[in-house]
């Protein structure tokens, strides 16, 4: 994404940092402290924490830590849009080619693994969809049948005829489509490489034992519902977002919307948060553990030496993750 001025090749790749880890190892605080440590910018890679109506239940840094020093994405939606991890690593790298241009450094905080994985690796391209063809190919294929369709699709695209099975029709209307709407075969568009964001990568996870984040958890669910979930989220219901909310099925926003409506006891809410949130914070140690290479430090460290250790981290040689 840079140009070398040598050979008009590709520059020296940037450094780009990734802090992650599960919901409530203490991301967001030791995020802050590594930035201002590095005279780094901060960039969300949260999926919850892109939103901008949702504060106390994302653990957001709130308005006065953000003035501290630059933070990006961290209002880059608003309820009712789709987050994708595609349009969030374009707008990411949109960010750190900014940044990186002013010759600042560029911190990435957060625990969407797909949002750290579309950035870094890229994701595959989908192919053009033109819903008028595919009406025409499906009329055809209640016609024709699935044979007929089949025999066609090995005329244009061998490769995707020899992977799908004469009886796969969604699937052969889709690649009839595919080859009808772009002119090219779906079996290339599947066998394009994925481009991520060139960058030398460093990533650190915080972990924490089982234990230690259960209590975690449980402090931060309490801590919610006593500092303002419930009300933040009926003002969100009362400005007409109430619909767009529940469609998100936000942990902690699921109970308060129930709590409002009178079909859970807030105490009730508080567990099935804690009991949600644990369930989350085990699909996202799973992901890390299996998906990406990292410098793992324990969060139970105390904060002094937890933060040498991720400046340690953040100046290592850098890690590739496995695709």
């Amino acid at each position: 994404m840079t140009r070398d001025a040598a050979g008009g090749g590709e520059a020296s790749a940037p450094c780009v940092v990734a802090l992650v880890g599960a919901t409530a190892t203490g991301k967001t605080e030791l995020g802050e402290a590594l930035a201002g440590s590095l005279g780094a910018d901060i960039v969300c890679a949260d999926s919850r924490q892109v939103f901008r109506e949702l504060d106390v239940g994302t653990g957001k840094p709130d308005a006065a830590t953000r003035a501290l020093r630059p933070h990006h994405l961290f209002d880059w939606l608003g309820l009712g849009e789709t987050p994708s991890a595609g349009d969030w690593a374009r707008a990411a790298s949109a960010c750190l080619d900014e940044i990186h241009a002013r010759d600042g450094r560029a911190l990435l905080v957060g625990g969407s693994g797909l949002y750290l994985r579309a950035l870094m690796h890229g994701l595959p391209r989908h192919p053009p969809r033109d819903p008028a063809v595919r009406e025409r190919l499906r009329h055809e294929l209640a016609e024709r049948g699935a044979p007929a369709l089949h025999a066609r699709l090995e005329e244009v695209d061998p490769a995707s005829a020899r992977r799908l099975a004469p009886a796969d029709r969604q699937r052969i209307v889709r690649a009839l489509e595919v080859w009808e709407t772009s002119g090219r075969p779906w079996s290339e568009w599947r066998a394009a490489p994925a481009e991520g964001f060139r960058a030398t990568w460093r990533v650190i996870e915080l972990t924490a034992d089982t234990a230690e984040l259960d209590r975690r958890i449980a402090a931060r669910a309490r801590h919610m519902f006593a500092h303002g979930l419930i009300e933040e989220t009926a003002g969100l219901e009362e400005a007409g977002l109430g619909p767009a909310l529940e469609a998100l099925s936000a942990v902690g926003y699921d109970e308060a919307l129930a709590v409002l409506a009178g079909r859970m006891p807030r105490d009730a809410a508080i567990a099935r948060t804690i009991l949600r949130t644990r369930q989350l914070a085990k699909r996202q140690r799973t992901w890390f553990r299996h998906q990406v290479a990292a410098t793992r430090l324990d969060s139970a460290r105390p904060p002094g030496a937890l933060l040498a250790a991720a400046r340690a981290a953040a100046g290592h040689t850098p890690v590739t993750p496995p695709r």
